[in-house]
């Protein structure tokens, strides 16, 4: 299945942007990032079956053994693409979260969308790792 990161804003070269391919060079899973401007332009055509994951500050808060269980049902089901959003500035429209699979939020507090992205990169890997059985995750 392909992680396929969607996000509004370029990160240009920035400590950030080291952060995000930090963790997706581990990636062993197919993997994706489409930078759109913060307004406008089309999303792409997703891979069939997919689901849509849109991060949001009100949305659901996983544990990663709860994200890695959900990533690898969906592998298991057939999904050939896992689409995860990061809007601009304002979020994500009401539509767009109506339609959403799933809205996730990454804690409590507020990030910069920089950061989400490369929180979510390591999040990525982290669950591929437990689903692979790696130690790099240390449950309790």
């Amino acid at each position: 299945m392909q992680l396929h990161v969607i996000v509004r804003g370029k990160i240009g070269r920035s400590p950030e942007a080291d952060l995000y391919e930090r963790y997706t060079k581990r990636l062993a899973w197919p993997h994706k990032l489409t930078e759109l401007p913060d307004v406008g332009g089309t999303l792409p055509a997703p891979l069939k079956p997919s689901r849509e994951v849109l991060l949001d500050e009100h949305g659901q808060q996983l544990t990663s053994e709860q994200l890695a269980a959900l990533l690898g049902k969906w592998r298991d089901e057939g999904v050939r693409e896992a689409r995860f959003l990061i809007g601009a500035a304002d979020g994500h429209g009401a539509a767009a979260r109506a339609s959403a699979d799933l809205l996730l939020g990454l804690g409590a507090m507020t990030w910069p969308h920089l950061l989400a992205r490369a929180m979510l990169a390591e999040q990525l890997w982290r669950a591929t790792s437990i689903l692979a059985g790696h130690p790099y995750h240390r449950s309790g």
